[in-house]
């Protein structure tokens, strides 16, 4: 008998099965082969929310939750926001492996010329309500796309995959500043093509009456790290749905579109805001201790601590914190910043926390960050999107290459009713 394998005795039937065990996981489809008679369909595994099931093979992140790891095609998320920029990073979760001088410059050169947007792009944004929320604006553009760019259906050929990918990172920005201008009342500020990535959009955000204008590096930088963090995290809610709407051979912007409206979702990427609010609900660092006391009692819940895969201290948490004060030289302090070091103190020595896991995440500096940097918080989503747009490319792109993969269609248990005759209304 193998040693990679799982021996499992039906007791139903008395028979035993030998399953094959391969980088920790079974097949589901070798359930199928456990019956009870001929004519039985087979076992089926059941797993709501996808807990413990794997549905891909992936080479792009690897997270250790236990030990707190992230790391994009087996580099330090660490070492990539202290050495890297966003397009690098995006080069890196697409292509597999980072680029040379030469395909840097002419990756930088393919993006920085695809930022503009067709015109009657603009006419289709002026359509939604003057108040209309940034990210439903973002949402509904993005998939608008597929209609200016019909060849992206064109999946099997690997130059028009590239070109699609190239002008999703690229105008993703453009679109997403343009909801912010448009939710204001303020008119489109028009990409600069001699501003690196991230300064193109602060650029596209806050120009006014200025000839030209020119990003605070400090920011710049700030925004880049943001977007680096925010690039990948595997098999989360937003990347499944882009894997699995592309799983039908839609085109990259309705999957896209998709992804962004899984993101909308408060429990994914509004999870930011929630912590700005539950920031100013707590006001002031001497409310810290009642605050941690309601939440040992149950009457209160901490937003920005803990995480489906992390069971320890979220690494882009520490890059965030450190980041945090590099802005405030910039910006001025954020007050909030101190309820929030004191919540983490606390989290990190208390027993109550340290023994349920319950460390800050990613999502309890970042809004600070932005909120200092002057982003509204309907802007927080769109952010978050605007840095995962090459996470979801990259496993879009490995979903379509993968010769395993084939439409996206979960079974299901069925506990309804049985068959029975229809009653005429007048008898009900």
């Amino acid at each position: 008998m193998s040693e990679d394998t799982l021996t499992v005795t039906d007791n139903r039937t008395g028979t035993t099965y030998e399953i094959p065990i391969q980088d920790g996981a079974i097949r589901a489809m070798d359930l199928r082969g456990i019956k009870v008679s001929e004519d039985d369909f087979g076992l089926l595994s059941y797993d709501p929310a996808f807990k413990n099931t794997a549905n891909v093979r992936s080479e792009i992140t690897f997270i250790d939750g236990e030990a707190g790891i992230l790391r994009y095609r087996g580099y330090p998320i660490e070492q990539l926001a202290e050495h890297s920029n966003f397009l690098e990073v995006a080069y890196l979760l697409i292509h597999g492996e980072l680029p040379s001088q030469g395909q840097y410059d002419e990756w930088v050169h393919e993006i920085t010329h695809h930022t503009f947007i067709h015109e009657n792009l603009k006419q289709f944004m002026d359509g939604f309500h003057h108040d209309a929320h940034p990210m439903g604006m973002l949402v509904s553009t993005v998939g608008a796309l597929s209609t200016f760019y019909p060849e992206a259906k064109g999946l099997d050929d690997p130059d028009a995959r590239h070109m699609q990918i190239v002008r999703l990172i690229a105008k993703f920005p453009t679109l997403a500043a343009f909801a912010y201008r448009h939710s204001i009342g303020m008119r489109y500020a028009y990409p600069d093509n001699d501003l690196s990535f991230s300064g193109n959009f602060l650029n596209m955000m806050w120009k006014t009456t200025e000839l030209k204008y020119e990003p605070d590096p400090v920011l710049e930088r700030a925004l880049d790290v943001l977007l680096i963090l925010h690039a990948d995290h595997e098999q989360n809610c937003s990347t499944t749905t882009m894997r699995a709407i592309g799983s039908s051979q839609a085109d990259p912007y309705s999957a896209a579109a998709g992804a962004a409206a899984a993101l909308y979702g408060p429990l994914h990427g509004g999870a930011n805001e929630a912590v700005l609010r539950m920031l100013d609900d707590i006001g002031s660092v001497e409310a810290i201790p009642e605050v941690i006391q309601a939440v040992k009692d149950g009457e209160y819940r901490l937003m920005g601590f803990g995480h489906r895969v992390y069971k320890n201290y979220d690494p882009r948490a520490k890059v965030i914190q450190e980041l945090a004060h590099e802005v405030f030289e910039v910006t001025g302090k954020n007050p909030l910043i101190d309820i929030a070091v004191g919540l983490e103190d606390i989290a990190l020595s208390d027993d109550y926390f340290v023994e349920r896991k319950l460390y800050p995440n990613v999502d309890f500096y970042s809004g600070i960050i932005y909120q200092a940097m002057g982003f509204p918080t309907s802007m927080f989503p769109v952010l978050f999107a605007m840095g995962r747009i090459p996470g979801w490319l990259a496993h879009w792109q490995e979903n379509l290459l993968d010769e395993e993969q084939a439409i996206v269609r979960p079974r299901q248990l069925f506990v309804g009713e049985g068959e029975r005759d229809y009653v005429g209304i007048d008898q009900r």
